[in-house]
């Protein structure tokens, strides 16, 4: 009895280990449509808003839009990249925050209105050509790009801090490896072998100069804060941690000190 019970359990774990690693992408990628009344009500309530597509270098299309500043001629840039589970358009409602810069919101391949496939080595790659992108237009001023990721947009955004230059990163509820957090969930697996998009965001931090604002939430149980903290405590440059002592994972920015604080840390960066 003790052998053939043994011989199930066995048999439950690595069916649960085939299940993790054959539908993966469904679990850590949850992609959400763009419906055409969304799209429209973005376009109407921005006069200085642009729809933009980007063919990338392996044929696919990424959508998204480009907010530009009234006044400034040669803005800065915020480059915003979600969470698993965002459509990012939601965003442009909170554009009014951040008077005088420049607001690039794109959605990740099959989301939104994106085309193709969303995975790891394709996202970052997508990013470093929005990146070359759009820190080029004649309106931008390219030494003063900003990346603010959100959840799994950190590991997207701290790729591409240290593949290019930017003024500074800003990281809401980071994680330091998706491999860590899946196998605190996961805790029976060996998720860390399993995993293909492992977005090991320790590894690139400390090859980082430039400054880092860590905004997380003290009750977030999904990206646990000693995480966050790892992953600042391993930054190359400049850092500053922001704690929301209620909020978890999904409320993180509810209650509007979170965007304070973001406001204010671009307030005070240099030019």
């Amino acid at each position: 009895m003790i052998k053939w019970l043994l011989g199930l359990l066995l048999a439950l774990l690595l069916l649960q280990a085939t299940g993790l690693y054959l539908w993966q992408e469904t679990m850590i990628f949850l992609t959400r449509p763009l419906r055409e009344w969304q799209r429209q009500a973005a376009l109407l309530q921005r006069h200085r808003l642009q729809e933009v597509s980007l063919h990338t270098h392996d044929g696919v299309t990424v959508r998204g839009w480009w907010l530009l500043p009234r006044t400034v001629e040669r803005a800065p840039l915020l480059i915003y990249f979600g969470g698993n589970a965002e459509e990012v358009s939601h965003l442009l409602s909170e554009a009014d925050r951040f008077a005088g810069w420049s607001l690039l919101l794109c959605n990740y391949r099959g989301y939104g209105g994106s085309e193709g496939v969303p995975g790891e080595k394709a996202l970052v790659a997508d990013a470093v050509q929005l990146y070359d992108h759009f820190s080029a237009q004649p309106s931008i001023d390219g030494q003063r790009v900003v990346l603010l990721g959100r959840s799994l947009g950190s590991g997207v955004a701290v790729q591409l801090a240290a593949a290019r230059p930017v003024a500074a990163t800003i990281l809401l509820s980071p994680f330091d490896s998706l491999r860590e957090v899946a196998q605190s969930i996961y805790f029976w697996l060996p998720v860390r072998w399993l995993l293909r998009h492992p977005f090991d965001s320790l590894a690139k931090a400390g090859s980082i100069r430039s400054p880092l604002l860590v905004v997380l939430g003290e009750r977030d149980t999904l990206v646990p804060p000693a995480m966050s903290e790892r992953l600042a405590q391993a930054w190359g440059g400049p850092t500053q941690v922001y704690r929301e002592p209620f909020a978890d994972h999904d409320t993180l920015l509810d209650n509007g000190r979170a965007w304070q604080a973001i406001v204010s840390y671009l307030q005070r960066l240099p030019g």
